[in-house]
Parts: C-alpha cells; sequence; structure tokens
C-alpha cells in the first residue's frame, strides 16, 4: 500500500463551524476510544520514569482543543506525574478560548526558545506532512525539549483502511469521513518513520506500536 496524500477538509477549515467543531468532536473519541491517549500516556509516563521526574512540562503540537494532554494529565497523575501542557496549533479557531495555555505557530518553525519544555509531544500530526517537512519539525521539536520529542500517529495498513471505512457509522462529521481514510493513507510505516529519523540530530529512537495501528516515537535529545 503506497502513501497517498490527499488535503484533508480540517486542515483547511473547509467546512461550517458547526461541522469542524463535530470533526474535532469525532477526533476526540477516536482517540479516546483507538489507542490515542493511552499511547501517549505509556510515551509520556516511560520518559519520566526513565528521566526519575515526577513533573513534566510538555508543548503539544497541533493540539486542537488540547483534549489528548489533558486526559494524557490526568491518567499520568494517577501514576504520581504532574504534566503541565501547553497547546500550539496553526488556527487559533482550534485552541479551545480560555482555561489552558496556548499559542498559534508553525510546527516546522516554532515560536519558542531553545529548551523551553521537557518534552514535545504531537498526536495525529505527522502524517500530515511531507518527509522534508517532518524531518524540519523533528528538528524545530529537538530543539525546543530539553529530553525527548514524543509522537503518536497512524500505521499505514490496507486492514487500517479497511477498519476505517468499516467506522464510517461512529463519525458526526462529513469532514471525518473524507479525512480518516484520508489520513490512514497518508500516513507512514514504521520503516519510513526511522528511515526518516536518520536524518534528524536525535541521539536514540525507540519506537513502539501500540492500539490500534498506532506507533509511539519517543526520540531522545
Amino acid at each position: 500500500m503506497h502513501r497517498l496524500v490527499t488535503p484533508e477538509l480540517l486542515d483547511s477549515d473547509s467546512g461550517t463551524p458547526a461541522e469542524i467543531a463535530a470533526s474535532l468532536s469525532d477526533l476526540c473519541r477516536i482517540n479516546q476510544w483507538f489507542g490515542g491517549i493511552s499511547t501517549t500516556t505509556s510515551m509520556l509516563r516511560n520518559l519520566a520514569k526513565r528521566t526519575g521526574s515526577s513533573s513534566l512540562s510538555v508543548l503539544e503540537v497541533a493540539a486542537g482543543g488540547g483534549d489528548v494532554p489533558r486526559a494524557v494529565s490526568i491518567r499520568l497523575r494517577e501514576n504520581g506525574v504532574r504534566m503541565k501542557a501547553t497547546l500550539l496549533d496553526r488556527s487559533s479557531s482550534h485552541l479551545p478560548r480560555s482555561g489552558s495555555s496556548a499559542v498559534v505557530g508553525d510546527a516546522v518553525a516554532l515560536p519558542l526558545a531553545t529548551d523551553s519544555f521537557d518534552a514535545v509531544s504531537c498526536c495525529l500530526f505527522v502524517h500530515h506532512l511531507s518527509p522534508a517537512d517532518f524531518v524540519r519539525f523533528v528538528q524545530e521539536a529537538l530543539r525546543v525539549c530539553r529530553i525527548a520529542v514524543v509522537i503518536n500517529d497512524l500505521i499505514r495498513h490496507p486492514l487500517h483502511l479497511g477498519l476505517v471505512y468499516a467506522g464510517w457509522p461512529l463519525y458526526r462529521s462529513r469532514l471525518t469521513k473524507h479525512d480518516a481514510p484520508a489520513s490512514v493513507r497518508a500516513a507512514y510505516t514504521v520503516a519510513e518513520i526511522c528511515e526518516l529519523l536518520r536524518q534528524t540530530s536525535a541521539r536514540e529512537v525507540v519506537v513502539h506500536r501500540y492500539y490500534l495501528f498506532r506507533m509511539g516515537v519517543v526520540i531522545w535529545k
């Protein structure tokens, strides 16, 4: 199954405010049910354990409404780890209006100082990037973090695509019905991600497969 990139509707806000809100709600449920929250929680919990940290400052890139870092923070607290998240998104309309630290900015040119956060994290984001932009993003994230970059994304696979089509009745937004299969087709394989990461300044890379066709990548600075 070759990688095929199709512009996603949510990326360009190609819908009414209600459709965009429904699509963001769909993403929230997908991350709750199909490994998004658990994958990021596992990686950050292991990062805290390896470094002996009881608190983590995290920049969440392409954060949208911040549902993933909010849920991850609750789960980490149960393991004795406090997480303070700052949300970054290219569009202010995706970010929560209040209650969170938020920044509008470009992921491949992060508007933040070097070593600003313990970790830079993203969920369901890197499949949107070309190979060249993926490398640029990782380099920027490595600059901004003090410890590691954490990537949670889809794995491209024909069975995964079939499952996405089977899940159509669960999607509330027409944007999701277009974007969900487009995301799987545009996703990278684990081998492709590892090859691209050889072009970065990463000191160490750890990749694991998680439920359901998720990859978790920890890139140590």
